[in-house]
């Protein structure tokens, strides 16, 4: 493991969390509906509260995580409840089987008011004896908010990826939680603090264990034939995208080896025609850009003889799900969770990158020169490393080649 974690302790006076400088208007904002649900009465407490307010990609490195909690915490698995994002709430019947879930809608409850003093009440009536925080790139205003408003008798947070401008909000949440563990300095990967922060709990070593998905799914829609192979050019930030013009040309080689070629991602993702430039009417595309929704999603990328995805939450999806996954990777916080370390980097798996002098930049790209661009390590990647790690995977002949059962 990379570091030893360890527990630390945030310090702040009476004074200071009363009228605390630093804080942004929207803390002012939201600081008398969130202590009026933080007081608000509570019956008997019981269970553990485990909060996940991130993507997708998030929760798939943290999943294997949670099987552990019951032992070191000391409660049933089914008083164990996971509190998440609404976004990948479709499919958490399946992937926390056995696990009690809430999602809410976590961009309204950073923004709106009284949607969120609806939810901190619900937070607050769950009245959980023990919550665990333990994301370290997480929001003070969504994460922290949450455990503070639960109020447990036992609250346990990790040391979160602290910043100038997010100083004041940590330090006023964390002042107040008794159970901080630093899981160590920036950057470590995921699985690795998930593991030190199992390790801090119950002072015994934890193994970092590879993402693992457990999805029945169904087979995929009757016009999409193996073997296919599914492209994801989207991503949240543009400049984590590989060009589209890439992903075309990658498409078209890809039909011509056999394969039928499915794009998949969000609507708003789809900047222009996926059919278009190195396309030709000729090649097997099928663009479902928009047209799945996330279950369907899943059982696209289980049974496809490849996926090639930029740097985003389908891409660990991929991974695990154990389908044969090559991730275009940039450097703003290259290691964090892409690449995985060894030990944990699986064989189906396959990252590219482009390493340049200003990797770690937290996407705070100064050498684009628009934002409707990748960023220059993303665009760096060249089309033959990315064929060269498919053919690693798959081969180039897809007629030896079985598609999954």
């Amino acid at each position: 493991m990379s570091a030893e974690a360890q527990s630390v302790q945030f310090k702040s006076s009476p004074f200071w969390r009363l009228m605390p400088a630093g804080m942004r208007k929207r803390w002012w904002l939201f600081r008398p509906f969130d202590w009026i649900a933080r007081h608000w009465p509570t019956g008997n407490r019981g269970g553990l509260l485990v909060i996940r307010m991130d993507g997708i990609g998030d929760m798939v490195l943290f999943r294997n995580s949670l099987d552990h909690y019951a032992a070191a915490f000391g409660v049933a698995k089914s008083d164990i409840t996971v509190l998440g994002c609404e976004s990948w709430g479709p499919v958490a019947d399946q992937v926390f089987a056995g696990y009690r879930v809430v999602t809410i809608n976590e961009h309204k409850y950073a923004r709106r008011a009284f949607y969120r003093f609806g939810v901190n009440l619900r937070i607050r009536r769950m009245a959980p004896a023990v919550t665990v925080s333990d994301a370290y790139f997480r929001r003070a205003l969504m994460a922290d908010s949450l455990a503070w408003v639960a109020a447990a008798p036992r609250t346990v947070v990790s040391v979160p990826y602290i910043n100038e401008r997010t100083r004041a909000e940590y330090t006023w949440y964390l002042s107040q939680v008794e159970e901080i563990i630093d899981t160590g300095a920036y950057p470590i990967h995921e699985t690795e603090r998930h593991a030190a922060f199992l390790k801090a709990v119950t002072g015994r070593d934890h193994r970092v264990e590879t993402p693992r998905l457990i999805w029945a799914g169904s087979p995929p829609p009757a016009h999409i034939q193996a073997p296919y192979v599914v492209l994801n050019p989207g991503s949240n930030e543009f400049g984590r995208r590989w060009p589209l013009a890439q992903f075309q040309e990658l498409a078209r080689w890809l039909s011509s080896l056999g394969y039928t070629v499915v794009f998949v991602g969000k609507t708003d993702e789809k900047a222009a025609p996926i059919k278009a430039g190195a396309l030709s009417e000729n090649d097997r595309v099928i663009d479902m850009t928009g047209r799945t929704k996330l279950a369907e999603l899943l059982d696209l990328i289980q049974r496809a003889t490849l996926l090639v995805s930029n740097d985003t939450g389908p891409a660990h999806v991929g991974i695990g799900l154990s389908a044969k996954t090559v991730v275009i990777v940039g450097g703003g916080h290259f290691g964090c969770f892409v690449p995985y370390p060894e030990g944990v980097r699986p064989d189906h798996a396959r990252f590219v990158h482009r390493p340049m002098d200003c990797y770690h930049c937290f996407w705070r790209c100064h050498k684009r020169e628009g934002p409707m661009q990748s960023f220059p390590c993303v665009a760096a990647v060249t089309m033959a490393e990315v064929q060269s790690a498919c053919v690693e995977l798959v081969g180039a002949d897809p007629v030896n080649m079985d598609p999954p059962a």
